[in-house]
């Protein structure tokens, strides 16, 4: 098979994962871009795959082997052959006739990230690997978000946010929210090290726009200030709900 050939279903895997991820964008920033301009480009044939993408892809949470038999067609997924299910998915319910329940999983903090390829979350004592929860737990306990697919869950990490939540505690957070546009509690990173904090908008004293005030729950962390232009500074999401736990 010659380059052209292996491009032709480079581009089908690509264009696979693109579907499964939910669109270029959501794509681009899985294997660590702004956006999916550059996925785009790829899937257009106006920028080659690769195999330094084909290894970031491999490296992904669920994507192992996702390129593999491009040289030729034995090892790839036909049509007939179900896809990994993505996250959120949705699993049968235990109660015989009721509708399926929705698995909300962790999320990935592999990939993407500055330097290290990992997202450093401080003081984390374990994970919350998953939540089972039924489709009308989901409607009224958590009306408005950016999109099912965009949930996952958080396990609280440090103690900076207390008393609001505990290390250790369940968050759900909405990872279709990028960009800061009211106050509210995100979870964001800087550089390769991940934070959750309250988020205000305040006037830019140097000038006309805006800066983000960092506020931490907890009275011995002091609040600091952040330039949205922070080239290392990125939005992962936004917390939508916690649960605080209590020791007894």
């Amino acid at each position: 098979m010659n380059e052209s050939e292996i491009q032709v279903k480079r581009i089908e895997r690509l264009a696979a994962m693109v579907e499964r991820e939910g669109g270029k964008a959501a794509a681009g920033r899985k294997l660590g871009y702004r956006d999916g301009a550059f996925v785009g480009q790829m899937l257009r044939g106006e920028r080659p795959i690769t195999e330094k993408t084909v290894l970031a892809v491999h490296g992904l949470s669920g994507y192992a082997g996702w390129f593999n038999g491009e040289n030729s067609s034995a090892g790839l997924p036909s049509a007939s052959e179900p896809i990994p299910a993505p996250a959120p998915h949705e699993a049968p319910s235990d109660a015989p006739g009721s509708p399926p329940d929705l698995v909300i999983t962790q999320f990935d903090a592999g990939g993407g990230m500055d330097t290290t390829g990992h997202l450093m979350l401080d003081d984390q004592p374990g994970i919350i690997k998953s939540w089972r929860v039924s489709h009308e737990w989901l409607r009224l306990n958590v009306p408005i978000h950016s999109g099912v697919r965009n949930l996952c869950i958080v396990t609280g990490f440090g103690p900076s946010m207390r008393p609001m939540f505990n290390p250790g505690d369940p968050l759900l957070v909405d990872t279709g929210v990028k960009v800061v546009n009211h106050e509210g509690v995100y979870f964001f990173r800087v550089g390769d090290e991940g934070f959750i904090k309250m988020i205000q908008r305040v006037p830019d004293p140097n000038g006309a726009g805006v800066m983000l005030q960092i506020i931490s729950k907890n009275p011995d962390y002091p609040p600091y200030p952040m330039s949205p232009k922070n080239p290392h500074f990125e939005v992962l999401g936004k917390v939508l709900t916690v649960w605080r736990s209590e020791q007894y």
